[in-house]
Protein backbone atom coordinates (compact mmCIF):
# COMPACT_ATOMS: atom_id res chain seq x y z
CA UNK A 1 0.00 0.00 0.00
CA UNK A 2 1.18 3.31 -0.70
CA UNK A 3 0.66 4.66 3.07
CA UNK A 4 3.64 2.16 3.97
CA UNK A 5 5.73 2.84 1.45
CA UNK A 6 5.09 6.32 2.60
CA UNK A 7 5.20 5.44 6.15
CA UNK A 8 8.61 4.14 5.72
CA UNK A 9 10.13 6.85 3.96
CA UNK A 10 9.29 9.21 6.42
CA UNK A 11 10.31 7.06 9.14
CA UNK A 12 14.01 7.53 7.55
CA UNK A 13 13.84 11.14 7.94
CA UNK A 14 12.48 10.93 11.49
CA UNK A 15 8.76 12.05 10.50
CA UNK A 16 6.02 10.36 12.43
CA UNK A 17 3.15 8.83 9.83
CA UNK A 18 0.55 10.63 12.05
CA UNK A 19 1.36 13.85 10.36
CA UNK A 20 -0.03 12.42 7.14
CA UNK A 21 -2.68 11.15 8.91
CA UNK A 22 -3.33 15.03 10.11
CA UNK A 23 -2.81 16.44 6.84
CA UNK A 24 -5.74 14.05 5.24
CA UNK A 25 -8.12 14.97 8.48
CA UNK A 26 -7.48 18.34 7.92
CA UNK A 27 -8.32 18.69 4.29
CA UNK A 28 -11.21 16.66 4.93
CA UNK A 29 -12.63 19.10 7.71
CA UNK A 30 -11.87 22.25 5.24
CA UNK A 31 -13.79 20.51 2.54
CA UNK A 32 -16.79 19.53 5.36
CA UNK A 33 -16.07 23.13 6.10
CA UNK A 34 -16.88 25.00 1.86
CA UNK A 35 -19.92 21.97 2.19
CA UNK A 36 -21.66 23.69 5.63
CA UNK A 37 -20.68 27.32 4.73
CA UNK A 38 -21.51 27.40 1.31
CA UNK A 39 -25.48 27.28 1.58
CA UNK A 40 -24.91 30.68 3.41
CA UNK A 41 -23.50 32.36 0.36
CA UNK A 42 -26.83 31.05 -1.61
CA UNK A 43 -29.46 32.38 0.80
CA UNK A 44 -30.03 34.77 -1.66
CA UNK A 45 -29.64 33.40 -5.14
CA UNK A 46 -32.29 30.57 -3.84
CA UNK A 47 -34.92 33.48 -2.66
CA UNK A 48 -34.60 35.22 -6.02
CA UNK A 49 -34.52 32.00 -7.88
CA UNK A 50 -37.53 29.96 -5.84
CA UNK A 51 -39.27 32.53 -3.79
CA UNK A 52 -38.53 30.57 -0.88
CA UNK A 53 -38.60 33.43 2.05
CA UNK A 54 -35.39 33.12 4.84
CA UNK A 55 -36.98 31.06 7.33
CA UNK A 56 -38.11 28.86 5.31
CA UNK A 57 -34.56 28.32 4.04
CA UNK A 58 -33.19 28.66 7.30
CA UNK A 59 -35.34 25.28 8.32
CA UNK A 60 -33.33 23.25 5.81
CA UNK A 61 -30.15 24.50 7.06
CA UNK A 62 -31.05 24.08 11.17
CA UNK A 63 -31.87 20.67 9.85
CA UNK A 64 -28.30 20.09 8.68
CA UNK A 65 -27.17 21.93 11.83
CA UNK A 66 -28.81 19.39 13.74
CA UNK A 67 -27.93 16.10 12.14
CA UNK A 68 -24.27 17.81 11.45
CA UNK A 69 -24.03 17.48 15.53
CA UNK A 70 -26.39 14.49 16.63
CA UNK A 71 -24.24 12.40 14.38
CA UNK A 72 -20.94 13.18 16.52
CA UNK A 73 -21.36 10.48 19.07
CA UNK A 74 -22.60 7.81 16.26
CA UNK A 75 -20.02 8.92 13.91
CA UNK A 76 -17.52 8.25 17.20
CA UNK A 77 -19.07 5.03 17.17
CA UNK A 78 -18.77 3.90 13.62
CA UNK A 79 -14.89 5.03 13.87
CA UNK A 80 -14.27 3.00 17.03
CA UNK A 81 -15.66 -0.07 15.42
CA UNK A 82 -15.40 0.40 11.38
CA UNK A 83 -12.34 2.56 11.65
CA UNK A 84 -11.34 5.83 10.18
CA UNK A 85 -11.20 5.17 6.39
CA UNK A 86 -14.57 3.76 5.68
CA UNK A 87 -16.34 6.31 7.62
CA UNK A 88 -14.65 9.42 6.21
CA UNK A 89 -15.93 7.62 2.75
CA UNK A 90 -19.03 7.06 3.33
CA UNK A 91 -19.58 11.13 4.48
CA UNK A 92 -17.82 12.42 1.78
CA UNK A 93 -19.76 9.77 -0.58
CA UNK A 94 -23.08 11.93 1.17
CA UNK A 95 -21.46 15.20 0.98
CA UNK A 96 -21.36 14.76 -2.55
CA UNK A 97 -24.70 12.86 -3.24
CA UNK A 98 -26.76 15.45 -1.78
CA UNK A 99 -24.63 18.35 -3.05
CA UNK A 100 -24.72 16.66 -6.79
CA UNK A 101 -28.36 15.91 -6.61
CA UNK A 102 -29.45 19.87 -5.60
CA UNK A 103 -28.01 20.68 -8.71
CA UNK A 104 -31.68 19.96 -9.87
CA UNK A 105 -34.07 20.45 -7.40
CA UNK A 106 -37.14 22.65 -7.80
CA UNK A 107 -39.24 21.92 -4.62
CA UNK A 108 -38.67 23.07 -0.77
CA UNK A 109 -38.67 19.61 0.36
CA UNK A 110 -35.78 19.13 -2.05
CA UNK A 111 -33.55 21.43 -0.30
CA UNK A 112 -34.68 20.02 3.11
CA UNK A 113 -34.07 16.54 2.29
CA UNK A 114 -30.76 17.09 0.40
CA UNK A 115 -28.91 20.02 2.01
CA UNK A 116 -30.66 19.31 5.44
CA UNK A 117 -30.35 15.59 5.57
CA UNK A 118 -28.55 13.88 3.48
CA UNK A 119 -25.80 16.40 3.32
CA UNK A 120 -26.70 17.00 7.42
CA UNK A 121 -25.75 13.37 8.03
CA UNK A 122 -22.41 13.25 5.85
CA UNK A 123 -21.18 16.12 7.37
CA UNK A 124 -21.93 15.04 10.46
CA UNK A 125 -19.58 11.77 10.06
CA UNK A 126 -16.87 13.92 10.33
CA UNK A 127 -17.32 17.38 11.82
CA UNK A 128 -15.07 18.00 14.70
CA UNK A 129 -15.40 14.64 15.95
CA UNK A 130 -12.64 13.42 13.35
CA UNK A 131 -10.06 15.21 14.24
CA UNK A 132 -10.56 14.45 18.00
CA UNK A 133 -10.04 11.15 17.60
CA UNK A 134 -7.14 11.76 15.30
CA UNK A 135 -5.25 14.07 18.17
CA UNK A 136 -5.97 11.15 20.08
CA UNK A 137 -5.56 7.81 18.71
CA UNK A 138 -2.46 9.58 16.88
CA UNK A 139 -0.84 11.25 18.89
CA UNK A 140 -0.01 12.16 22.65
CA UNK A 141 2.36 15.00 22.57
CA UNK A 142 1.52 18.11 20.71
CA UNK A 143 -2.40 16.73 21.25
CA UNK A 144 -3.38 20.03 21.61
CA UNK A 145 -1.39 21.53 18.74
CA UNK A 146 -2.83 19.28 16.51
CA UNK A 147 -6.20 19.55 17.72
CA UNK A 148 -6.12 23.68 17.20
CA UNK A 149 -4.76 22.96 13.95
CA UNK A 150 -7.59 20.58 12.80
CA UNK A 151 -10.26 22.87 14.15
CA UNK A 152 -8.68 25.62 11.88
CA UNK A 153 -9.47 23.80 9.24
CA UNK A 154 -12.91 25.19 9.30
CA UNK A 155 -11.64 28.78 9.08
CA UNK A 156 -9.49 27.89 6.18
CA UNK A 157 -12.61 25.98 4.91
CA UNK A 158 -14.16 29.80 4.87
CA UNK A 159 -10.95 31.32 3.96
CA UNK A 160 -10.67 29.45 0.69
CA UNK A 161 -14.32 28.67 -0.62
CA UNK A 162 -16.35 31.59 0.53
CA UNK A 163 -15.01 34.54 -1.53
CA UNK A 164 -14.44 32.07 -4.28
CA UNK A 165 -18.24 30.84 -3.95
CA UNK A 166 -19.56 34.07 -3.61
CA UNK A 167 -18.01 35.68 -6.95
CA UNK A 168 -18.77 32.44 -8.69
CA UNK A 169 -22.51 32.34 -7.22
CA UNK A 170 -22.79 36.30 -8.52
CA UNK A 171 -20.77 35.52 -12.05
CA UNK A 172 -21.69 32.53 -12.66
CA UNK A 173 -24.92 31.33 -10.71
CA UNK A 174 -25.25 28.92 -7.08
CA UNK A 175 -25.02 25.70 -8.86
CA UNK A 176 -21.01 26.76 -10.46
CA UNK A 177 -20.30 27.59 -7.32
CA UNK A 178 -21.81 24.06 -6.00
CA UNK A 179 -20.22 22.08 -8.58
CA UNK A 180 -16.91 23.91 -7.50
CA UNK A 181 -17.18 22.17 -3.88
CA UNK A 182 -18.22 19.00 -5.54
CA UNK A 183 -14.82 18.77 -7.43
CA UNK A 184 -12.85 19.65 -4.68
CA UNK A 185 -14.28 16.90 -2.08
CA UNK A 186 -13.38 14.43 -4.98
CA UNK A 187 -10.17 14.83 -4.83
CA UNK A 188 -10.11 14.81 -0.90
CA UNK A 189 -11.64 11.40 -1.22
CA UNK A 190 -9.26 10.19 -3.29
CA UNK A 191 -6.69 11.48 -0.85
CA UNK A 192 -8.18 9.61 1.96
CA UNK A 193 -8.81 6.46 0.63
CA UNK A 194 -5.11 6.38 -0.27
CA UNK A 195 -3.65 7.68 3.05
CA UNK A 196 -6.07 7.50 5.44
CA UNK A 197 -5.41 4.75 8.38
CA UNK A 198 -7.10 3.74 11.76
CA UNK A 199 -4.09 3.43 14.26
CA UNK A 200 -0.66 3.70 14.63
CA UNK A 201 -0.45 0.21 15.35
CA UNK A 202 -1.38 -0.31 11.60
CA UNK A 203 2.16 0.42 10.62
CA UNK A 204 3.63 -0.88 13.64
CA UNK A 205 4.26 2.31 15.28
CA UNK A 206 3.76 3.87 18.72
CA UNK A 207 1.44 7.52 18.92
CA UNK A 208 4.00 10.41 18.30
CA UNK A 209 5.58 11.57 21.33
CA UNK A 210 4.27 8.09 23.38
CA UNK A 211 6.75 6.14 25.63
CA UNK A 212 4.62 3.14 26.79
CA UNK A 213 5.36 1.86 22.56
CA UNK A 214 3.13 0.46 20.55
CA UNK A 215 -0.66 0.44 21.62
CA UNK A 216 -2.84 -2.79 20.96
CA UNK A 217 -5.81 -2.25 19.57
CA UNK A 218 -8.84 -2.29 21.15
CA UNK A 219 -11.26 -5.31 21.48
CA UNK A 220 -13.64 -5.20 18.45
CA UNK A 221 -17.08 -4.01 19.37
CA UNK A 222 -20.05 -6.31 17.99
CA UNK A 223 -22.48 -4.47 16.40
CA UNK A 224 -24.85 -3.97 19.03
CA UNK A 225 -22.38 -3.10 21.15
CA UNK A 226 -21.25 -0.36 19.11
CA UNK A 227 -24.61 1.06 18.53
CA UNK A 228 -25.23 1.00 22.08
CA UNK A 229 -21.72 2.49 23.30
CA UNK A 230 -22.71 5.86 21.99
CA UNK A 231 -25.85 6.10 24.84
CA UNK A 232 -23.50 4.32 27.35
CA UNK A 233 -21.10 6.90 27.19
CA UNK A 234 -23.84 9.47 27.27
CA UNK A 235 -25.22 7.52 30.33
CA UNK A 236 -21.95 7.81 32.36
CA UNK A 237 -21.39 11.32 31.42
CA UNK A 238 -24.28 12.74 32.39
CA UNK A 239 -23.59 12.19 35.91
CA UNK A 240 -21.34 14.36 35.70
CA UNK A 241 -21.36 17.75 36.25
CA UNK A 242 -18.72 19.03 34.03
CA UNK A 243 -20.68 17.43 31.29
CA UNK A 244 -23.23 19.70 31.55
CA UNK A 245 -20.95 22.79 32.14
CA UNK A 246 -18.96 22.03 28.72
CA UNK A 247 -22.25 20.65 27.06
CA UNK A 248 -24.44 23.89 27.91
CA UNK A 249 -21.41 26.33 26.56
CA UNK A 250 -20.70 24.52 23.42
CA UNK A 251 -24.47 25.01 22.61
CA UNK A 252 -23.66 28.87 22.89
CA UNK A 253 -20.30 28.25 21.24
CA UNK A 254 -22.49 27.07 18.06
CA UNK A 255 -25.03 29.35 18.69
CA UNK A 256 -22.84 32.34 18.33
CA UNK A 257 -20.88 31.08 15.87
CA UNK A 258 -22.10 28.36 12.80
CA UNK A 259 -25.22 29.28 13.07
CA UNK A 260 -25.42 32.99 13.62
CA UNK A 261 -22.27 34.41 11.71
CA UNK A 262 -21.36 31.27 9.30
CA UNK A 263 -25.62 31.10 8.21
CA UNK A 264 -26.45 34.48 8.13
CA UNK A 265 -23.79 36.77 8.37
CA UNK A 266 -23.97 37.26 4.08
CA UNK A 267 -27.42 38.07 4.33
CA UNK A 268 -27.35 40.43 7.27
CA UNK A 269 -24.29 42.78 5.48
CA UNK A 270 -26.92 42.78 2.65
CA UNK A 271 -29.29 44.73 4.54
CA UNK A 272 -26.95 46.97 4.79
CA UNK A 273 -26.38 47.35 1.13
CA UNK A 274 -23.10 45.16 1.51
CA UNK A 275 -22.68 43.12 -1.83
CA UNK A 276 -22.28 39.37 -1.29
CA UNK A 277 -18.52 39.14 -2.54
CA UNK A 278 -17.68 42.11 0.00
CA UNK A 279 -19.24 39.92 3.04
CA UNK A 280 -17.55 37.12 2.03
CA UNK A 281 -14.83 38.70 2.15
CA UNK A 282 -15.10 39.79 5.92
CA UNK A 283 -15.69 36.50 6.45
CA UNK A 284 -12.82 34.98 4.52
CA UNK A 285 -10.68 37.40 7.08
CA UNK A 286 -12.33 36.52 10.21
CA UNK A 287 -11.39 32.86 9.35
CA UNK A 288 -7.47 33.78 8.34
CA UNK A 289 -7.50 35.52 12.09
CA UNK A 290 -9.41 32.32 13.39
CA UNK A 291 -6.75 30.25 12.40
CA UNK A 292 -3.95 32.03 13.67
CA UNK A 293 -6.57 32.19 17.62
CA UNK A 294 -7.11 28.48 17.04
CA UNK A 295 -3.48 27.22 16.61
CA UNK A 296 -2.57 29.74 18.97
CA UNK A 297 -5.36 27.81 21.23
CA UNK A 298 -4.20 24.42 20.88
CA UNK A 299 -0.83 25.57 21.97
CA UNK A 300 -1.99 27.16 24.96
CA UNK A 301 -4.61 24.68 25.88
CA UNK A 302 -1.24 22.16 26.13
CA UNK A 303 0.14 24.80 29.29
CA UNK A 304 -2.36 26.45 30.89
CA UNK A 305 -5.75 26.39 32.56
CA UNK A 306 -7.95 25.54 29.89
CA UNK A 307 -10.99 27.24 32.17
CA UNK A 308 -9.40 30.49 32.14
CA UNK A 309 -9.01 30.26 28.16
CA UNK A 310 -13.04 29.60 27.71
CA UNK A 311 -13.40 32.48 29.74
CA UNK A 312 -11.87 34.96 28.09
CA UNK A 313 -12.94 33.39 24.66
CA UNK A 314 -16.54 33.73 25.65
CA UNK A 315 -16.62 36.99 27.28
CA UNK A 316 -14.42 38.57 24.39
CA UNK A 317 -16.76 36.98 21.75
CA UNK A 318 -19.71 38.08 23.67
CA UNK A 319 -18.43 41.85 23.81
CA UNK A 320 -18.13 41.56 20.13
CA UNK A 321 -21.27 40.43 19.09
CA UNK A 322 -22.64 42.96 20.71
CA UNK A 323 -21.10 45.71 20.02
CA UNK A 324 -21.39 44.41 16.07
CA UNK A 325 -24.80 46.35 15.57
CA UNK A 326 -22.92 49.68 16.58
CA UNK A 327 -19.84 49.63 14.03
CA UNK A 328 -22.87 51.25 11.25
CA UNK A 329 -21.64 48.13 9.19
CA UNK A 330 -18.44 50.54 7.49
CA UNK A 331 -15.00 49.27 6.36
CA UNK A 332 -13.14 50.07 9.54
CA UNK A 333 -16.16 49.30 11.72
CA UNK A 334 -16.79 45.56 10.02
CA UNK A 335 -12.56 45.05 9.53
CA UNK A 336 -12.09 45.46 13.37
CA UNK A 337 -15.40 43.05 13.82
CA UNK A 338 -13.44 40.33 11.75
CA UNK A 339 -9.97 40.66 13.42
CA UNK A 340 -11.53 40.84 16.93
CA UNK A 341 -14.21 38.00 16.33
CA UNK A 342 -12.11 35.83 14.43
CA UNK A 343 -9.38 34.97 16.68
CA UNK A 344 -11.91 33.26 18.71
CA UNK A 345 -14.16 32.18 16.29
CA UNK A 346 -13.73 28.15 17.26
CA UNK A 347 -10.79 28.82 19.79
CA UNK A 348 -13.33 27.25 22.27
CA UNK A 349 -12.30 23.57 20.82
CA UNK A 350 -9.26 22.55 21.68
CA UNK A 351 -9.73 23.65 25.54
CA UNK A 352 -12.86 21.82 25.33
CA UNK A 353 -11.68 18.45 24.01
CA UNK A 354 -8.65 19.25 26.40
CA UNK A 355 -11.21 19.18 29.17
CA UNK A 356 -13.06 16.41 28.05
CA UNK A 357 -10.18 13.96 27.49
CA UNK A 358 -8.99 15.00 31.16
CA UNK A 359 -12.39 14.20 32.60
CA UNK A 360 -13.69 11.17 30.82
CA UNK A 361 -9.94 9.49 29.27
CA UNK A 362 -9.11 9.44 26.12
CA UNK A 363 -10.44 6.54 25.03
CA UNK A 364 -13.71 7.39 25.67
CA UNK A 365 -13.26 11.43 24.95
CA UNK A 366 -14.40 11.19 21.33
CA UNK A 367 -17.62 9.31 22.60
CA UNK A 368 -18.01 12.12 25.14
CA UNK A 369 -16.71 14.58 22.92
CA UNK A 370 -19.60 13.72 20.18
CA UNK A 371 -22.30 14.60 22.87
CA UNK A 372 -20.79 17.76 23.76
CA UNK A 373 -20.10 18.59 20.02
CA UNK A 374 -24.17 17.53 19.25
CA UNK A 375 -24.82 20.40 22.11
CA UNK A 376 -22.69 22.72 19.75
CA UNK A 377 -25.02 22.10 16.78
CA UNK A 378 -28.10 22.01 18.48
CA UNK A 379 -26.96 25.90 19.90
CA UNK A 380 -26.05 26.42 15.84
CA UNK A 381 -29.59 25.19 14.64
CA UNK A 382 -31.52 27.31 17.57
CA UNK A 383 -29.26 30.19 16.09
CA UNK A 384 -30.18 29.28 12.37
CA UNK A 385 -33.92 29.18 12.49
CA UNK A 386 -34.23 32.22 15.22
CA UNK A 387 -31.74 34.66 13.36
CA UNK A 388 -33.72 33.57 9.71
CA UNK A 389 -37.03 33.93 12.08
CA UNK A 390 -36.21 37.32 13.59
CA UNK A 391 -35.36 38.41 9.71
CA UNK A 392 -38.69 37.70 8.35
CA UNK A 393 -40.86 38.92 11.32
CA UNK A 394 -39.47 41.59 12.32
CA UNK A 395 -37.03 42.55 9.50
CA UNK A 396 -33.87 42.75 11.28
CA UNK A 397 -31.31 40.47 12.59
CA UNK A 398 -30.28 42.23 15.03
CA UNK A 399 -32.00 40.89 18.16
CA UNK A 400 -30.34 37.74 17.39
CA UNK A 401 -26.87 39.32 17.78
CA UNK A 402 -27.64 41.01 21.12
CA UNK A 403 -28.84 37.63 22.34
CA UNK A 404 -26.05 35.66 21.07
CA UNK A 405 -24.05 38.17 22.84
CA UNK A 406 -25.51 38.14 26.34
CA UNK A 407 -25.11 34.19 26.06
CA UNK A 408 -21.30 34.11 25.62
CA UNK A 409 -21.42 36.35 28.85
CA UNK A 410 -23.10 33.60 30.74
CA UNK A 411 -20.81 31.08 29.44
CA UNK A 412 -17.85 32.52 30.34
CA UNK A 413 -19.03 32.47 33.96
CA UNK A 414 -20.33 29.24 33.68
CA UNK A 415 -16.89 27.45 32.43
CA UNK A 416 -15.05 28.90 35.92
CA UNK A 417 -17.74 27.15 37.84
CA UNK A 418 -15.91 23.69 37.06
CA UNK A 419 -13.84 22.24 39.47
CA UNK A 420 -10.15 23.13 39.14
CA UNK A 421 -9.39 19.31 39.90
CA UNK A 422 -11.21 18.51 36.51
CA UNK A 423 -7.28 18.82 35.14
CA UNK A 424 -4.03 20.83 36.25
CA UNK A 425 -3.17 23.83 35.21
CA UNK A 426 -0.74 22.26 32.75
CA UNK A 427 -3.88 21.08 31.02
CA UNK A 428 -2.80 17.06 32.17
CA UNK A 429 -5.15 14.98 33.77
CA UNK A 430 -5.80 14.93 37.47
CA UNK A 431 -6.25 12.15 39.72
CA UNK A 432 -8.67 13.76 41.75
CA UNK A 433 -10.79 14.40 38.20
CA UNK A 434 -13.42 11.35 39.78
CA UNK A 435 -15.03 13.92 41.80
CA UNK A 436 -15.34 16.57 39.16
Amino acid sequence: MLSNRLAAALAARNIHYGWVVATVTFLTMLVTAGAVGSPGVMIVPLQKEFGWSTEQISTALAIRLVLFGLMGPFAAAFMNRFGLRPVTFAALTLILTGMGLSLAMTELWQLVLLWGVVVGIGTGLTAMVLGATVATRWFTKRRGLVVGLLTASTATGQLVFLPLLANLTANFGWRTALGTVLSVTVAVLVLVLLLMLDRPADLGLAPYGDERGIQPRPPTQSFKAMLASPFVALRDAARSRTFWVLFGTFFICGASTNGLIQTHFIALCGDYGIAAVTAAGVLAIIGLFDFAGTVGSGWLSDRFDNRWLLFWYYGLRGLSLAILPFTDFGFYGLGLFAVFYGLDWVATVPPTVKLTAARFGAERANLVFGWVFAGHQLGAASAAYGAGFTRTEYSTYLPAFFVAGALCLIAAGLVLTLDRRTEGASGTPALAARGA
